[in-house]
């Protein structure tokens, strides 16, 4: 374990005078961390012990992947404040300090306690110890990349995304909270929408066998997860785009994740069949109230006169109402499908800053870009320039 108390730094030549300071203690490994701070509870269903501990159990070590947990307390009184749950990785030359994420994890957080800053004063305080911290730690660190951050946790301020580094994403969230009632949450979506759910389950239900069920059994969910991966895979093959989720390693880790996480209810695995085909399946992760859609995937073009993937969606949503969700959430990328479901955005900011002189170009583009979203226009234009595919449509 390494432990670090960075001293005040003196940004723009002024001294911070009465700001808060922050101890800041680096963990290797992720038990140790969650032993530490027990107490502290998950901003999104994606900072969740069980899908931490997958997490580090899978990816740790591979690709020159390296834990570097933070936790964060306040110098004066010792109490915990944040844990970070951090990576740093070598990536040309330049060792870059992020989420553990690796592009499995749709909205990245810190994990607060009741003594987290509240205020942009206290979070810079904040981020300047980070910072020193990091740059002080074996090995260094040359840039810290934290993106798709919500800017509130639990109806609180995300302290980072209170700070002068952080920009507006240019992914944005989809969740939507119900009432009590489903029927009036089903009554207030669009007449065409509703009707259509209605005309798909009447059609996939004409075959005799014709199911919709959230499975339970470890073994069973893991068949089904087989089958998605290859549904998925399917799928992206034919829009030519570039898959990772079906690699070993991502694999593995939702083998770990759905392994460890059924028996509880963390992880949700449900599922359209007819006898023993598998026609639709959804992996969400819930944690109480808030159901957070993950994976989804569809057998294709023989069932798409039922539409299989908003049929599965809304079974899904359905089944968990009756069991306590009332928060839904649908993640990022804005296909339209998600907004016939009645979902809001949900701003998500990012921060990249550079913490040496290797990582200043990295953070003067990142400025750049970040100016460029703000004339969507310009920024598609740039992106012809440079032979870039354009950003997914929202169909």
């Amino acid at each position: 374990m390494v432990v670090l108390t960075a001293a005040a730094e003196k940004p723009d030549g002024r001294e911070i005078h009465h700001a808060r300071r922050f101890r800041i203690e680096f963990v290797r490994e992720w038990k140790q961390a969650a032993a530490r701070c027990s107490d502290i509870s998950p901003a999104t269903p994606f900072q969740h012990p069980q899908w931490l501990d997958a997490w580090y159990r899978t990816f740790a070590g591979v690709d020159d992947v390296e834990p570097l947990i933070a936790i964060i307390s306040d110098a004066a009184t010792g109490e915990q404040v944040a844990l970070l749950p951090l990576i740093c990785r070598l990536q040309k030359g330049i060792r870059i300090v992020e989420f553990a994420d690796l592009g499995t994890t749709d909205y990245n957080a810190p994990m607060l306690t009741a003594a987290a800053p509240r205020d942009a004063r206290a979070a810079r305080a904040l981020w300047r110890d980070l910072k020193a911290a990091l740059r002080r730690a074996p090995g260094g660190a040359d840039l810290i990349r934290l993106p798709r951050m919500p800017v509130e946790l639990d109806g609180r301020p995300n302290p980072l995304a209170l700070l002068d580094d952080a920009g507006p994403c240019s992914l944005n969230g989809n969740a939507l909270t119900t009432g009590d009632d489903f029927d009036t949450y089903r009554y207030s979506l669009d007449r065409t929408v509703r009707k259509e759910l209605e005309r798909s389950w009447r059609v996939f239900t004409r075959h005799p066998t014709a199911a919709f069920k959230i499975i339970t059994d470890k073994n069973e969910t893991l068949r089904i997860l087989s089958t998605m991966e290859i549904q998925q895979g399917t799928r992206m093959q034919q829009l030519g785009l570039n898959f990772i989720l079906n690699d070993e390693t991502c694999a593995a880790f939702y083998r770990n994740l759905v392994g460890g996480g059924v028996d509880n209810g963390y992880v949700v695995v449900s599922a359209l069949t007819v006898g023993e085909e598998v026609v639709a399946t959804l992996l969400g992760i819930r944690a109480g109230s808030h159901y957070l859609m993950v994976r989804i995937s569809n057998a294709g073009e023989k069932w798409s006169n039922c539409s299989p993937g908003r049929l599965i969606i809304e079974r899904t949503m359905a089944a968990l109402h009756k069991d306590g969700v009332r928060k839904f959430d649908f993640s990022v990328v804005n296909y339209a499908y998600k907004r016939r479901f009645g979902v809001a955005h949900v701003p998500l900011v990012d921060i990249l800053a550079a913490l040496s002189w290797r990582g200043w170009p990295h953070a003067l583009r990142d400025r750049a870009a970040r100016e460029l979203r703000r004339h969507p226009r310009l920024a598609a234009h740039a992106r012809r320039m440079l032979g870039r595919p354009p950003r997914l449509a929202e169909n």
